[in-house]
């Protein structure tokens, strides 16, 4: 082999594998562009802007637990699970914004692009549905008295002249409110559940009226405490959006998934996750 060939050969080695390398370096970039356009993707082929790229924002007030309360760092519960299957679907991440809950149910919220959905066992009504698009019914609700388990009452009527606590801008202080005149109690409100709740343990109130969900749920950690009535006000809870723009879209998303979810036992098992019990059908 003389010398003029076995120059030729190295350059043809060479060449070889400089293309070799040029297709793997074109095989990584087009992966990575494919990979960082996913998610935005995905969103878009379902008409959807989020406030944020990457997140699927949602506003509440915390806490409201089991639904949504911080376990730690992390916002945790039944409500945070149903909507891990929009932003799973959508192929992002749930991250949740706490403030005042009358931004959440007037369309605030959405209105200064703070949030793409919110969440707090919201009851589904006329009003809520005028300011926001709100999704399917996702759980049936109801009022109940909660009051410490000694303290002799057992209904609204053994309530006159005492105090009953509330949460603002609930359908708890809308029913307590259209039952005050009759029963004779004074309505006491506050901004937070976890304060409702303490103010009848600590007597500062004899009652709270306030969903079947999280009542029970205080009572079950609390032995002290007992729900001793429940009122039929056959209120079904809902998720909030925008009235318009991606709102419907998320929406629409979300009922899609609900029905997928309860078809495959997948809503049964989130609610047994966090109620105990599968949901009565």
């Amino acid at each position: 082999m003389n010398i003029v060939s076995t120059l030729r050969k190295s350059r043809a080695t060479v060449a070889v594998a400089s293309v070799a390398v040029l297709v793997l370096t074109l095989s990584a970039c087009g992966s990575d562009d494919s990979g960082s356009g996913g998610t935005e993707d995905k969103a878009a082929a379902a008409g959807i802007t989020l406030v944020k790229p990457g997140k699927l924002m949602v506003c509440t007030h915390l806490s409201y637990k089991p639904f949504e309360y911080k376990d730690g760092t992390d916002v945790v519960g039944f409500d945070v699970d149903l909507l891990d299957l929009v932003a799973n679907d959508l192929g992002v991440e749930q991250e949740v914004v706490s403030l005042e809950w009358a931004q959440v149910t007037s369309g605030a919220a959405f209105q200064a692009k703070k949030c793409d959905m919110g969440m707090g066992a919201m009851t589904i009504t006329p009003e809520r549905q005028a300011a926001i698009s709100i999704t399917a019914p996702y759980m049936d609700a109801t009022q109940v008295l909660m009051v410490k388990a000694d303290s002799g009452i057992k209904s609204l009527a053994d309530l006159k002249g005492k105090k009953v606590g509330v949460q603002a801008d609930t359908t708890g202080k809308t029913y307590a409110d259209e039952q005050a005149k009759q029963y004779g109690f004074e309505v006491i409100p506050f901004n937070d559940l976890s304060l409702q709740e303490n103010n009848v343990k600590s007597g500062r109130v004899a009652a709270a009226i306030n969903d079947n969900g999280v009542l029970y749920d205080f009572v079950k950690a609390n032995s002290d405490m007992a729900v001793v009535a429940e009122f039929d006000t056959g209120e079904q809870y809902g998720f909030g959006a925008l009235k318009d723009g991606s709102g419907p879209k998320l929406v629409e998303k979300f009922n899609t998934l609900l029905t997928a979810a309860k078809a495959d036992g997948k809503y049964n098992e989130i609610y047994k996750k966090w109620f105990g019990v599968e949901p009565k059908k």
